[in-house]
């Protein structure tokens, strides 16, 4: 092997204006490049514990078993389903995008009895609509998504924390793309269980999975039996209906590792841990309500911004995660063209998307640390340079000045 073609790494420079991942905040990579120490060294379980503690905060709960699957946010969402599902499980899902989807494949793999119920793409649900399935369907546990990034909807989920108990369901969501960067209150609102990812608006890289677990999610897990070594008898697998399969994500084996017993399971992913705690800390640092607030205003920004091109916006508004603007492709453009352009020429990253809206939609996010307002600017710029260049006429200079003029609203100009 010719190991001199191998050079040594250096990513282009990328602005990464798409729906996920975003550029890392400097700080949270400064963080992970310090050095590594050993999964039981004092320092490390205080860092552990100190993690523990910073996500309660960003996850706004109390709960004890707050802590990090290592993984991409999918490991996060395996984890907490494959922990909780029992072979047989009715759970209901509704779906308003393709990760609605997500959660019914990993839940049909956990063998549950999986219930659906679908809303048009660019439309959320109704607490009464949710209702109405649970007393139909009678689940065992309700698996939401409460931003959909395929869409840029936000679930509301404040009303079925108290719909759940009524019905004694477990409330699971997935907050990979929007925690920190839109309301989630996990204990006001009665979630049992919530994970996320980084790689979204808490500004960092992906590999890392925030979870947090409610007390009655405890009980669930710690009930479940554990495969020792992953044998069994077909006869004894058939007849188990408690058994989870995975090892890696047995969260009763995960929580004890975490917890003070330290009872080995993995090697925790230091680097990886540094870094999301570098991301936790710096939104408390901010306040939590800064944090969402200064997505909210670089999202809107971005909106009033694409309307004055003379864009349309994809989806119900009212329901837009602050996060992530879907934009509908203008007929006659070549949507796959503009990214490429913006790519090439102003290296500007934004997103296309899933099933039915490919070729349909663009996705622009502005989020973590580039929630800011250089990077709107800059992406309204270039997409305005690039449509017009590709014949779609705009009023030269207008998205700017609608952008300036919501930010001059908040007094930032």
């Amino acid at each position: 092997m010719d190991i001199s073609q191998f050079e040594q790494i250096n990513p282009p420079p990328r602005l990464l204006m798409g729906p996920g991942p975003i550029n890392a905040d400097p700080r949270v990579l400064r963080a992970m490049s310090s050095q590594l120490i050993g999964q039981y060294d004092p320092a490390m379980t205080h860092y552990m514990n100190e993690v523990m503690t910073l996500y309660r905060g960003v996850f706004r709960t109390e709960n004890r078993w707050t802590m990090l699957i290592d993984g991409t946010s999918r490991a996060g969402i395996e984890a907490i389903l494959l922990s909780a599902i029992r072979p047989g499980d009715k759970v209901l899902v509704p779906v308003f995008g393709r990760f609605g989807h997500l959660l019914c494949e990993i839940a049909r793999r956990c063998r549950a009895e999986v219930h659906t119920i679908e809303v048009p793409w660019g439309e959320v649900f109704t607490p009464d609509q949710i209702e109405d399935a649970i007393r139909r369907v009678r689940p065992r546990l309700l698996l939401t998504v409460q931003g959909d990034t395929s869409t840029t909807m936000l679930q509301p989920l404040a009303e079925l924390g108290a719909i759940c108990r009524r019905y004694d369901v477990l409330f699971y969501t997935d907050a990979t793309a929007s925690l920190g960067g839109n309301a989630l209150e996990s204990d006001a609102w009665g979630l049992d269980a919530v994970s996320a990812g980084m790689q979204k608006c808490l500004g960092g890289p992906s590999g890392t999975a925030p979870i947090t677990l409610s007390a009655r999610m405890e009980e669930v897990i710690r009930r479940r039996k554990r495969v020792e070594e992953g044998i069994r008898t077909a006869e004894h697998q058939d007849g188990d209906d408690q058994m989870i399969w995975s090892n890696y994500f047995d969260l009763g084996m995960i929580m004890d590792y975490w917890g003070p017993e330290r009872l080995n399971h993995h090697t925790e992913a230091t680097t990886a841990l540094f870094g999301a705690r570098e991301c936790a800390r710096l939104i408390l640092q901010e306040g939590l309500d800064n944090t969402i607030a200064r997505h909210r205003l670089h999202g809107e920004a971005m909106l009033t911004g694409i309307q004055a091109m003379g864009l349309e916006v994809f989806g119900d508004v009212r329901h837009k995660m602050n996060n992530v603007l879907g934009v509908v492709i203008p007929a006659g453009i070549n949507g796959e063209q503009v990214r490429k352009l913006m790519l090439e020429d102003f290296a500007i990253e934004i997103g296309t998307s899933f099933g039915p809206l490919i070729g349909k939609v663009w996705r622009i996010g502005t989020m973590g640390y580039n929630a800011r307002k250089d990077c709107v600017m800059q992406t309204l710029s270039a997409l305005e340079a690039v449509l017009n260049h590709l014949g779609f006429k705009t009023v030269q200079g207008a998205a700017l000045q609608a952008a300036w003029d919501r930010y001059n609203r908040e007094g930032r100009l």
